[in-house]
């Protein structure tokens, strides 16, 4: 008998599927080994030698999983290939005493389905030390930086309070943003609208005004009502006339396929899930074999995906909709050979699944599905025309587009309007039915939603896939941020205090630079280019 260990029973089941019946599958349920939880366990003057211990909940299953691997001629550690899944199975080697006497493999693939499981069992590999290093140094990183930071909180505002390295970053920016919003002094200016229609005709149209003797107006450029009223009254009695016609087809492409990041903001913006919500529906849909790992900050899709949407779209869609597009990845950083996350299977269309998934799961594997799809789809086209106009010393414009050719919207739908311009001709004179001048002010910069956050941290180089949720989470649990009637955040009362005392006292720590550069080291630790007893001194 093999023995094959995942890390939950739904994964198990789904890959009980594909193996036969000499291998016996089990579950370890998540981590099972961790520093202490009443101690420090860091020797940081021995090399930062950690101590783990077995994690209480965990203890009967490893007395469990023993016994099965006494019996076993091989055991096969089968946990998700990132860091975490990597040190999952590093800590199941020593508890296990695997290696010595009781050989392993360890096997890693990115979607759970027959042919990457037979796949990956013809590639098996020993623990790879470099990932395991990285998740050991970030959690040592993690609890040296909680056990300084901790008691200045708890001395100085209440016991019980804890600071994390990167969610302190994030309590910053939310700070940062309010303060900035509170110091706001929003500035008056107005706009000029013209409402104008071809002669003889019953369709109107706007014009904004742009120009004024050839120059360009800016946003501030009419300060006051004063100034907006004389530029009416100097327009009184003119000629509107047409002075130039552009029209041009405006191409629109497709989004890329899902990252982790892109995948929750996404679903923010068009399911309202959290954050957390999204990446627990991603988990099951990931362990039913629905969907490719979905912690990545990949754009890669693999030959056979290309392949499957093709075919999907040349027979669904026909000829036209189809375009064939490859995705660099962005990411300085984009671990191994991870792909984008995507459907396993297209044919398994979410009318199918409707049956099997519950209706969460099911928005959000739709969600999945169809960015996939799109990003193989050709571009929208638009007729977009620009009129400018001429009255006296001012310039007008107006601006109109038309859907001519859906593309990938057929698919994935975006919002966009569609403004119909009437058939003009350069040098034509308008009919002015009316000048409307309009008042504006300055807006502060909105407060974060979960999706603009995570775009923040990214843009940063804070945070990865498997961090942004828990960094959101752990900030609004801890009561330092709380969510407004839109569910944007703001900084509590304890919030403010916390992300003051930690800018006066450990400003490097909750430094956005400092922080970057500490998950760009441990990404060179998991690549395998820097030692990580070094990086922590």
């Amino acid at each position: 008998m093999r023995l094959v260990i995942v890390e939950s029973p739904t994964k198990a089941r789904t890959i009980s599927k594909f193996l036969g019946k000499d291998f016996k599958i089990l579950a370890s349920f998540g981590h099972v080994r961790d520093l202490p939880e009443r101690k420090f366990g860091v020797d940081i003057k021995n090399n930062f030698k950690p101590t783990y211990v077995v994690i209480p909940k965990a203890r009967e299953r490893i007395k469990e999983l023993k016994k099965a691997a006494e019996k076993a001629k091989l055991v096969i550690l089968s946990t998700d290939p990132d860091r975490e899944g990597e040190a999952i199975a590093y800590h199941l080697v020593h508890l296990l005493k695997l290696g010595r006497k009781k050989p392993y493999w360890r096997i890693a693939f990115h979607e759970i389905t027959e042919e990457a499981i037979k796949e990956a069992l013809k590639n098996p590999r020993k623990i790879d030390m470099n990932l395991v290093n990285a998740q050991q140094a970030r959690r040592i990183l993690d609890r040296i930086v909680g056990y300084k930071l901790s008691p200045l909180l708890w001395r100085k505002i209440a016991k019980g309070l804890s600071a994390g390295r990167v969610q302190s970053v994030a309590l910053r920016l939310i700070v940062e943003r309010e303060r900035e919003i509170k110091n706001f002094v929003p500035q008056e200016y107005w706009t000029i609208e013209a409402l104008l229609k071809k002669q003889k005709d019953e369709k109107e149209f706007k014009a904004q005004l742009t120009k004024k003797k050839g120059k360009s107006i800016p946003q501030l450029g009419i300060k006051t009502e004063k100034e907006a009223k004389k530029i009416v009254k100097d327009l009184k009695d003119a000629q509107f006339k047409v002075l130039k016609i552009e029209k041009k087809e405006r191409k629109r492409k497709p989004p890329e396929p899902f990252t982790t990041s892109t995948m929750q903001q996404t679903a923010w913006q068009k399911l309202k899930f959290s954050a957390e919500k999204t990446m627990v529906l991603a988990q099951q849909l990931y362990e039913m074999g629905l969907i490719t790992y979905h912690r990545t900050d990949s754009l890669n899709l693999s030959e056979l995906a290309l392949k499957q949407a093709k075919k999907y779209i040349l027979e669904k869609l026909g000829q036209k909709y189809f375009k064939q597009r490859k995705y660099k990845t962005k990411s300085k950083v984009a671990q191994e050979a991870h792909e984008a996350i995507r459907p396993t299977d297209v044919e398994k269309t979410p009318q199918i699944l409707s049956q099997k998934l519950n209706s969460q799961q099911l928005k959000l594997y739709e969600l999945i599905w169809r960015r996939f799809l799109a990003c193989q789809m050709s571009e929208a086209i638009f007729d977009a025309t620009k009129i400018e106009i001429s009255a006296k010393d001012y310039g007008f414009s107006a601006t109109g587009q038309i859907l001519k050719f859906d593309g990938f919207l057929k698919i994935y739908p975006i919002q966009f309007e569609e403004t119909e311009l009437p058939e003009l001709k350069e040098g034509e004179i308008l009919e002015l039915i009316k000048l409307i001048p309009l008042q504006h002010f300055t807006q502060p910069p909105p407060r974060y939603t979960e999706a603009t956050l995570i775009k923040e941290l990214e843009k940063h180089g804070i945070g990865r896939p498997s961090t942004y949720a828990p960094i959101l989470s752990t900030i609004q649990q801890r009561n330092y941020v709380k969510k407004d009637e839109k569910k944007r955040f703001y900084p509590t009362a304890v919030g403010y205090l916390v992300n003051d005392l930690l800018v006066k006292h450990f400003p490097e720590i909750v430094d956005i630079k400092f922080t970057a550069k500490m998950e760009e080291n441990l990404d060179k630790i998991a690549q395998g280019k820097k030692d990580w007893v070094l990086t922590l001194k």
